[in-house]
């Protein structure tokens, strides 16, 4: 096992070094000046010249890149064109929200979607597994901006249960915390919600086909005995499979809702650096998702051994 993730971890690195590459690639590319921007449209051709030296924008693509991945790989990420706070730092204090946000989605998606999927299973072609099937295909196909236009038109302001948005750090109140994260969370998460319970329907009546769920009914257990320990355990590997994609996903999908809900976030604060062409805060951003992205996948991948003794790392 310890071989195995050593190996893993080591080939996480191509991949972030191609990440990389491409992103820088891609935010230099993009049309924009971020000298003009911080200096306005009246500043004089040497000040716009002057910028650009100190902040490297002068030299050749190329160089720029290995200069800041020499400084990556010292731990470095640089330090933001726009208010010049290192990235790293700037990371750190908006990782928190983003972090909350995706935990509390996918708390929301598995709490919903899995009980939904065995109804469905244990149910099929009843009502309750045509209800199920109808908001799951509603959740997929739902835009999520839609969605929370629309919850903050019914929550915030028909009912009045919940903020339109803004937020409340854990420090100065759990429950205000808590009433501001609702909407968010369940906009980021009813698609997860829906394709988690769709697979969970479908894996599920797949295992109940099988004959070791046959001898285990034949031998007399109970019927949630054979669902819960049997079943749904084997049908917990694709499950957990796509629970780990899901996550990634939230943690991209998290700049629309951000920025809708006005929260604090990694996503609002990448979309912010974008449109001022702050290049090392993006960079930093984007290396940094999917850093975390990997390190979910090498989760799942030993969680696979907990659910199945039969698979053993190489």
């Amino acid at each position: 096992m310890f071989y195995y993730i050593i190996k893993r971890l080591i080939a996480m690195l191509p991949v972030l070094a191609l990440v990389s590459l491409i992103v820088f690639t891609i935010i230099h590319l993009t049309p924009g000046d971020p000298a003009l921007i911080m200096l306005g449209e009246e500043a004089t051709p040497q000040a716009l010249a002057a910028l650009r030296h100190e902040l490297g924008l002068d030299q050749p693509l190329p160089v720029q890149y290995l200069v800041w991945l020499s400084h990556v790989l010292r731990g470095d990420l640089g330090r933001s064109i726009r208010t010049n706070q290192p990235v790293i730092e700037a990371i750190t204090q908006r990782l928190p929200v983003t972090l909350e946000l995706t935990t509390l989605a996918m708390v929301i998606s598995i709490m919903a979607a899995i009980p939904a999927g065995i109804i469905s299973a244990t149910r099929r072609n009843s009502a309750s597994d045509l209800i199920s099937t109808t908001l799951a295909l509603l959740g997929i196909s739902m835009p999520s901006f839609f969605l929370a236009i629309l919850l903050i038109f019914v929550f915030s302001l028909k009912v009045r249960w919940l903020p339109p948005m803004g937020y409340t750090p854990l420090q100065k109140g759990v429950w205000e915390n808590l009433r501001g994260m609702v909407l968010p969370a369940v906009t980021l998460g009813t698609a997860a919600m829906a394709i988690v319970a769709r697979l969970t329907r479908s894996t599920l009546l797949e295992a109940l086909q099988q004959d070791y769920i046959r001898t285990a009914r034949a031998k007399g257990l109970r019927e949630q005995a054979v669902m819960y320990s049997h079943a749904l355990r084997n049908a917990m590997i694709p499950i957990t499979t796509i629970l780990g994609l899901q996550i990634g996903f939230l943690l991209g999908g998290a700049v629309i809702t951000e920025t809708i809900f006005a929260l604090p976030g990694v996503g609002r604060l990448v979309v912010a650096s974008i449109f001022e062409r702050d290049f090392p805060l993006v960079q930093g951003v984007v290396l940094v998702l999917a850093l975390m992205h990997l390190v979910i996948n090498l989760i799942v991948d030993l969680l696979y051994a907990y659910l199945d003794p039969r698979i053993r790392m190489a």
